[in-house]
């Protein structure tokens, strides 16, 4: 069977009946993929999922990479105050020598332990685990060669598994042309994928795409305010600067800050400001 590779809808017997039945195929075709086109809006831009909430304050998790850390004992997400607040034992003192504050398990203190214990959740299919053994192969660390087509195979996996953000690093990969040909349509095929997901980084690609590449500010837009309503700071300055270039309204601004506030109050904790205050590192908006 021959399938019309425009809209996948109509089947032919062969090549050659597909190309005499194509004009009278063509208006269905059309509007097969005006359909198809219209779903697939409804689906890009509706508002994903927040971010998890932590594993132990269950306050949602901020998008900033120093704002939680992933505890490759237990395999859990733990905010930067969580980590940050002293651990107790049953009787209420404090412990002696760090510890993981979720499992209790002692912190690993040399880089090859922390190998050791990620490469068991690697072997339990922990996507994060996955996914940051995929980063360690992209740049060559922690005792890993350098190796691109590596790398991409386990953020595939990671991906698969449901963690978002390996998707944004295979859309970086084709945009990029690190360890693949530069493909931009399938930059944006995953980029889209992990924006769906949740992931803001990839919504804020998607937007800049839209913006330089496509010159589609409108669209741009939305793809901006939802990365703001996700934390993204760096949509937010791009929907300031779409606006004093007349292509955003004081409105559009107005409700991207506002729904950045909202983002900030769902994050916020008095053991993350604590911990933020204390470290720099630790930052978390």
């Amino acid at each position: 069977m021959n399938i019309c590779n425009k809209c996948k809808k109509t089947t032919y017997c062969n090549a050659a009946c597909k190309k005499k039945h194509r004009h009278k195929h063509k208006k269905d075709c059309e509007e097969h993929q005006r359909l198809a086109a219209k779903l697939h809006d409804e689906k890009l831009f509706k508002q994903p999922p927040p971010k998890e909430d932590c594993s132990l304050c269950f306050i949602r998790l901020p998008i900033h990479h120093t704002g939680y850390k992933y505890n490759s004992c237990c395999g859990k997400l733990l905010c930067s105050g969580c980590s940050y607040a002293p651990v107790y034992d049953n009787q209420g003192n404090i412990v002696a020598g760090k510890k993981c504050p979720f499992c209790r398990a002692p912190c690993t203190t040399t880089d090859e332990d922390h190998l050791q214990r990620l490469k068991k959740r690697v072997e339990a299919n922990d996507p994060i685990a996955i996914h940051n053994e995929g980063c360690d192969y992209r740049v060559g660390r922690n005792g890993f060669p350098q190796d691109y087509t590596k790398a991409l195979e386990l953020w595939h996996r990671a991906g698969e598994l449901g963690y978002a953000v390996a998707y944004n690093n295979i859309g970086c990969a084709y945009d990029y042309g690190e360890g693949v040909e530069v493909d931009k349509k399938k930059a944006v095929h995953y980029y889209e994928i992990a924006a769906m997901k949740g992931d803001a980084l990839a919504r804020h690609n998607l937007g800049c795409v839209e913006e330089k590449t496509a010159g589609n500010t409108e669209r741009a837009l939305k793809h901006f305010v939802i990365a703001a309503r996700s934390g993204n700071t760096n949509s937010l300055k791009q929907i300031r600067i779409l606006y004093t270039n007349g292509h955003a309204t004081v409105d559009d601004d107005t409700k991207a800050l506002r729904l950045y506030q909202a983002y900030l109050g769902e994050i916020k904790s008095n053991h993350r400001e604590e911990a933020a205050a204390a470290d720099d590192n630790y930052r978390y908006y």
